[in-house]
């Protein structure tokens, strides 16, 4: 029947009893498989992960010009990740590191919403920050 119609015979599920085919295009299927996997791909949301990178005695100043990299970075629907880096003998203030994670966490509260809290990892105190789907108007 295949032949006479000039299409194929697919064999769809062969463990079935009797196997099971169908009569169809087999290129034109396989083509429209590709571009459904093509399509499902394109809108796949893609994460990126921004970092910033704070010391523990960081001023003020510092501390603001970073947070307004982090705000724009939430707002462009970016993940965050803001660690402290403790360096030499400065792994001793490590309560100083937490302070401005946690300080860095009220701050930025209205565009992101803290995924994981301070948590030390080697040398570094980090903190992941994921973005609010719509930031509250004042």
């Amino acid at each position: 029947m295949a032949d006479k119609m000039g299409l194929d015979l697919v064999e769809i599920a062969p463990t079935a009893n009797p196997p099971v085919c169908k009569i169809m295009n087999y290129k034109k299927f396989l083509y429209e498989q590709k571009k459904k996997q093509k399509e499902i791909k394109a809108n796949a949301a893609r994460i990126v992960v921004k970092e910033i990178r704070m010391g523990p005695n960081t001023d003020d100043h510092d501390f603001n010009f970073k947070l307004k990299h982090a705000i724009k970075f939430l707002q462009e629907g970016s993940k965050l990740k803001v660690y402290v880096f403790f360096k030499g003998r400065s792994i001793i203030y490590k309560e100083k590191g937490e302070l401005i994670l946690l300080r860095f966490a009220q701050e930025i509260e209205e565009y992101g919403k803290v995924e994981q809290m301070p948590k030390m990892e080697g040398k570094r105190m980090i903190m992941l920050v994921s973005p609010r789907k719509a930031p509250k108007k004042n």
